[in-house]
């Protein structure tokens, strides 16, 4: 008797983005202490942009190449940077009460960079490959920005995702990647599952070390991102 043909399983671009909203929701609820939720319907999309109130992007590169965007609206942006902080024991009154303030800004730029870190920690582990990535840019805007990913994308697709917090408060996330499979042939043992929560314990603690560095570097930083994106 012949033995049987095993069926090879296959992820696609959107089960990829699976993970990434996945990472998005589980991060944003840990670190805010509250429900963030995703649509369980995806949008096709022919291009990427940073939209007003707060816009964020973040290349990476590796197994795959793409761009993540992240779009917030203003009450949004208030309602997770707000919850955030008061996770982090920061009191009411020095919080900051304007969208516009930088520390606004701040917080959602680290929040997007503890999502990428699970979302390439998720990547190695169950696609046995590693993406890196630029450390996310956060933007406040007053209009629309279109960005294009610069890297050779033979066949570039394009998707939106609709979050919700749990004030009710939307914002949007935005992937472009190359349509790309990976056909697992053989069964393998998956790394050790990697801990949103380690992560959001890691930051807590290290955030005040590593603020000072991180304002030394960000000219030099945003000026070399910029020239890649070409805007």
């Amino acid at each position: 008797m012949k033995p049987a043909i095993r069926k090879s399983k296959t992820i696609t671009t959107d089960d990829i983005l699976l993970t990434l909203c996945r990472s998005m929701s589980g991060v944003l609820s840990k670190a805010t202490q509250s429900s963030v939720n995703y649509s369980a319907m995806v949008q096709k999309i022919t291009k990427t942009s940073l939209k007003p109130d707060f816009g964020c992007f973040v290349l990476f590169d590796g197994g795959f190449s793409g761009l993540v965007v992240t779009n917030f609206t203003k009450d949004a942006a208030l309602e997770l940077y707000t919850k955030y902080m008061r996770n982090m024991g920061m009191p009411d009154e020095e919080l900051a009460i304007l969208h516009t303030s930088d520390e606004v800004g701040d917080v959602l730029g680290e929040l997007m960079n503890q999502i990428v870190g699970d979302f390439t920690g998720q990547i190695r582990k169950t696609l046995q490959t590693t993406i890196s990535q630029n450390q996310p840019k956060m933007l406040s805007l007053n209009k629309q920005v279109i960005l294009s990913v610069d890297t050779n994308l033979d066949r570039p697709q394009a998707r939106r995702v609709t979050f919700t917090t749990e004030n009710n408060h939307i914002f949007y996330l935005e992937l472009a990647m190359d349509k790309t499979e990976f056909i697992q042939l053989e069964e393998f043992e998956e790394e050790e599952e990697f801990n949103a929560d380690d992560l959001f314990e890691q930051h807590k603690s290290g955030s005040n070390q590593k603020s000072e560095s991180k304002k030394d570097s960000s000219q030099d930083f945003d000026d070399s991102l910029f020239d890649e994106l070409g805007i």
